[in-house]
């Protein structure tokens, strides 16, 4: 890989991924309540992070060369960051919902808020026994 292509790469993948961690964390100021916030930050840990283990990956490959090892811990560190995102992200709304914590009026839809259409009681066993 000749020099321009690989310092290109790495600052293109390397810039825009640092980006979308800027704007994401900057965009967490503006919202008001925590669900907002979690969701805001989805795009820097699914799509920020990986681009930027993508630029250590070119550059690793630029300077050291190709290597089975650096690209196992590319795939594993992207993998792992997109499941470990997915999951923190749903445990955290969760999390944030049963504590209480105040929802911002406009976030819609609630569907957290309340429970479906067709719902009255929240029991489980109300549930069972109407089907």
């Amino acid at each position: 890989m000749s020099d321009a292509v690989a310092t290109t790469l790495v600052g293109v993948f390397g810039i825009t991924g640092s980006l979308l961690m800027l704007f994401s964390a900057l965009a967490m100021f503006r919202v008001r309540d925590a669900l907002s916030r979690i969701n805001v930050f989805s795009p820097a840990t699914g799509l920020g992070m990986p681009l930027i283990v993508a630029a250590v990956y070119v550059y690793d490959i630029h300077t050291e060369g190709f290597s089975w090892s650096s690209l196992l811990m590319a795939a594993v560190a992207v993998l792992c960051l997109i499941i470990v995102s997915s999951v923190a992200s749903n445990t955290l709304s969760r999390a944030s919902v049963l504590s209480g914590q105040p929802v911002f009026r406009k976030t819609a839809p609630n569907r957290l808020a309340r429970p479906p259409e067709g719902v009255v009681d929240e029991d489980p066993d109300s549930l069972e026994s109407s089907a």
